[in-house]
């Protein structure tokens, strides 16, 4: 540090006595230090908006752009309603402290920033509040801002528009008054010590109480774009103080920020989420667990330069216990020594005797209600024993801002700071219960992404004609280091051969509870219909837009990949594995294998729904039509089918979103009824409230159930039962832009001794202890009924001894093919099969013995033969 700058600092603390007075310290004061390393992330107590705007240098924090409303909250402090005084005080200048700024830049304090939500991360995030400081010319200002007058102001003291070389002094105080009333203070002193100026205002005092934040903020009109990536101001020294500052140190975010784990096999897999650090920061976090009363160090991991993630494998974990962790970083203070930060949590048991497995799923993970406190506390009454994030964990907008495709590190950083939001929303549930959480289309930038198995996008002049092209547009590594971030501590991948450009995959099972998961990636092979259909049919964004509506069998594409043939193969092998005491598969990807929305009649494409009529909840749309939108899984048609053929075969239920409308349906392949049963959860904060009002009410829909519930074809001639649907509507209920769009999130109850299921999509504003889930919901199926399919004949009766709930599998001899495996509830089954022939039937524990029957001929009836199986005698 030089001379001059240890004068200043010198002469600041005289100044600040000065104008402090000497009273006793207030417990809730507050003074900045930073360590002397250059890193975007300021440091746990703040939250900076957008975070790869910012950075800290040399005990600085920087503002690194000219735009409006850069802001640093301060997460640590918050100024409390009542009497007292609030007092503020910080070092401010130039970065470039020998060049102009614009004349419209300002720079100083927030007071009473608050959200629309009443938490202080929402208020963190989008708080607004009073802003008072100084312009570029020297001009101090309370209230108005670069955009819009109002407000107190003082004439411009640097009229050449250059800042002192050391910067100013700017002190706020607001000194309240006997009317209640408060006289807001703001002075501005030079490196001597002199006040160069000060301005004062009336405020009230309910506007002092909330956040308070370091902003930036420019009038970008007239700026170019090169201009308004500069450099602007620098703050140190920031100190508050009075006594209507409250403190609150639990509130600190980072630097482990949040964690994810899953438990499998035995395996534990577990990802720390850090923030972006410098290099002369530690580079690895540490694991310590809990045990007999002492902590003991399992392991350390490298934090990934782009991804910002420490990931921990451990096997052989003791998952027949609750174990305590912690994972611990040392994060560099000012005073340039190693500071110990925990982050602590609970890897729970494995459930394999717990009568009752509760998953919760999610999906459309939109701010608008950030930080869904509610949600998170509706959804923790459940005591859910796994979470199922599907995909729009993030969206390009979330936070505002925008978003940066480039350059390759700012895009980094941006997304890292949407995916923060993620952790900061529900790291108390992630940080204790098993997570699955993989991307969708949103997640890496894309409105929808047909990954074409891994390929870059095409040449177009915007980027709706690139991403038509299939593939990705951002950059393969940060495509994997978005994926790092959401799935690295997922168990290993079937096969983990990268895609096209070196995009790495996650698709992979996992055994929790006794309940087999199986997790794909229903975007990574799919193909761009524009690229596999018909020009006339005028492809756009998966849209034919040449008519309302086609024929289905114009939208065949024999051709298109949906899941990929690897895909389809570990789906195979995935139904027929019921190996580490498995008793029920369940399968989550991004999407449902069927196009669940209506639009109306001379609506083009769904890009209408965010303006379409919210209706009463006994209203129905007079005039939609059943759409084709080839975004979801009902498309290609051959796929879909495929896929569904696979999944069957173990008695699949299936998760998934991307929607925006909650529905519960069967599947149908070649008639209804004939597959298993799917839950499209409802979006957490819904932006796109899509709907399902069919013209034609459903077939064979039970009495008095609504018109849009029973046997339908989807838009691309698929079989479906339509169970339940969440259909917006009006609540009554602010802000309407949230709750009358049906946001929630779904519940699925398996209950290990019925081998039932029971589904439920919960609407966000219900409180699950008194309320119920939307209409139509709960539905309880059997596990039997996710392959009904009606049988050509019967196999013998297979009555086991010395085996409880052994696993069933049926082999066609003449294709070699598995019809199905199945753990069976007891000791007695009667296999049903599709065709009359041949078959082998392997019976008991895939852990422990098998036993193969070849050549069992099928029978006409149930009861024609018994097949008796005795194990251990």
């Amino acid at each position: 540090m030089n001379t001059s700058r240890l004068i200043f600092l010198a002469l600041c603390a005289v100044i600040a006595l000065a104008w402090a007075g000497c009273g006793p310290a207030d417990r809730a004061a507050f003074h900045a230090a930073h360590p002397a390393v250059e890193r975007p992330w300021i440091g746990p107590e703040y939250w900076s908006n957008p975070l790869q705007d910012w950075r800290i240098r040399e005990g600085r924090i920087e503002s690194l752009t000219r735009r409006e409303n850069r802001n640093v909250a301060l997460l640590v402090r918050e100024v409390a309603e009542g009497k007292g005084d609030v007092h503020m005080r910080v070092r401010l200048g130039a970065i470039a402290s020998d060049t102009p700024l614009p004349d419209s830049g300002r720079a100083g304090f927030r007071i009473g920033a608050r959200g629309a939500f009443h938490d202080y991360r929402d208020t963190a995030l989008r708080g607004s509040g009073l802003d008072a400081g100084v312009t570029a010319l020297g001009s101090l200002f309370i209230g108005g801002s670069s955009e819009t007058a109002g407000g107190v102001s003082s004439p411009a003291l640097f009229t050449d528009g250059v800042f002192p070389e050391e910067g100013v002094f700017l002190d706020m105080r607001a000194i309240e008054q006997e009317d209640g009333r408060y006289t807001l203070r703001l002075r501005l002193g030079n490196p001597d010590g002199e006040v160069l100026g000060s301005i004062e205002a009336p405020v009230d005092a309910d506007a002092l109480t909330g956040g308070l934040a370091l902003v930036v903020d420019f009038d970008t009109d007239g700026l170019s774009g090169e201009d308004t990536n500069r450099p602007s101001f620098w703050f140190e020294d920031w100190q508050v103080n009075g006594t209507r500052v409250r403190a609150y140190p639990e509130r600190a975010f980072g630097p482990v920020l949040f964690a994810m784990h899953t438990l499998s096999k035995g395996s534990l897999s577990m990802t720390a989420q850090m923030p972006p650090l410098s290099e002369d920061d530690a580079q690895e976090v540490r694991l310590t667990v809990r045990n007999r009363g002492q902590w003991e160090e399992v392991g350390r991991a490298p934090i990934d330069p782009m991804a910002r993630t420490a990931t921990f494998s451990v096997a052989d974990w003791p998952d027949s216990l609750d174990v305590s962790y912690r994972l611990a970083y040392d994060l560099t203070s000012a005073a340039g020594q190693p500071v110990e930060h925990i982050l602590e949590g609970t890897v729970r048991r494995d459930p394999v005797d717990q009568e009752e497995i509760v998953v919760a799923g999610f999906t459309g993970n939109n701010d608008l209600g950030f930080p869904h406190a509610d949600l998170v506390r509706r959804v923790a009454w459940h005591d859910p024993d796994i979470l199922l994030f599907t995909g729009d964990n993030i969206y390009e907008s979330i936070g505002g801002y925008g978003y940066v495709e480039g350059p390759l590190d700012t895009a980094m950083l941006d997304y890292l700071r949407k995916w923060y939001l993620f952790g900061w929303e529900y790291g108390e549930l992630t940080k204790d219960i098993p997570t699955v959480a993989i991307p969708d289309d949103h997640d890496v930038y894309h409105g929808n992404v047909w990954g074409a198995g891994g390929k870059a996008t095409g040449p177009g002049a915007t980027k709706k004609e690139r991403q038509d092209t299939g593939g990705y547009f951002m950059p393969p590594s940060w495509v994997n280091a978005v994926q790092r971030t959401q799935t690295a501590h997922l168990p290993p991948p079937y096969d983990p051969e990268p895609v096209e450009q070196g995009i790495g995959v996650y698709y992979t099972d996992l055994v929790y509870g006794g309940i087999s998961f199986g997790i794909i990636e229903d975007r990574k092979w799919k193909d761009s219909p524009k690229m596999v259909l018909p020009a006339y049919l005028e492809i756009e964004n998966g849209w034919a837009e040449n008519r309302p509506t086609n024929p289905p069998e114009a939208l065949r594409a024999p051709n298109a990949d949906l899941l990929g043939q690897r895909q389809l193969d570990f789906l195979e092998h995935w139904a027929a594995d019921w190996s580490h005491g498995a008793w029920m598969k369940f399968l989550m990807s991004q999407t449902i294998f069927v196009n669940v929305a209506t639009l109306p009649q001379t609506a083009p494409s769904d890009v209408v729904v965010p303006r379409l009529e919210i209706f009463d909840v006994s209203e129905y749309a007079p005039n939609d039509r059943i759409v084709q939108d080839m975004d979801s899984n009902g498309w290609p048609k051959h796929g879909r089918d495929a896929a569904i053929r696979a999944i069957r075969k173990g008695f699949a239920f299936h998760l998934a979103g991307d929607q925006h409308l909650g529905s519960t349906i069967r599947y149908g392949v070649d008639a209804w009824g004939d597959a298993g049963y799917a839950l499209c959860v409802p979006s957490v904060a819904n932006f796109y409230p899509r709907r399902w009002y069919p013209p034609v009410a459903g077939a064979n829909r039970p009495e008095g159930a609504p018109k849009n519930t029973g046997d339908f074809l989807d838009g691309f001639g698929n079989h479906m039962t339509v169970l339940a649907v969440s259909n917006p509507y009006e609540t009554g209920m602010e802000p309407r832009n949230l709750y009358d769009r049906a946001p929630g999130y779904g519940i699925v109850r398996l209950n290990r001794e019925a081998r039932t299921l029971n589904i439920a999509n919960w609407p966000r504003h219900v409180d699950p202890e008194d309320g119920a889930p939307y209409p139509g919901w709960p539905i309880t199926i059997g596990q039997m009924d996710n392959y009904d399919r009606e049988a050509a004949a019967w196999l013998p009766q297979i009555q086991v001894q010395g085996m409880e709930d052994p696993v069933v599998q049926v082999i066609d001899e003449v294709s070699g093919e598995i019809v199905y495996t199945l753990r069976i509830a007891g000791a007695t089954f009667s296999p049903k099969v599709f065709a009359a022939g041949s078959y082998t039937l392997r019976v008991g524990d895939p852990d422990g013995a098998m036993q193969t029957f070849t050549g069992v001929r099928s029978a006409a009836s149930p009861d024609a033969s018994v097949l008796d199986i005795v194990f251990g005698g």
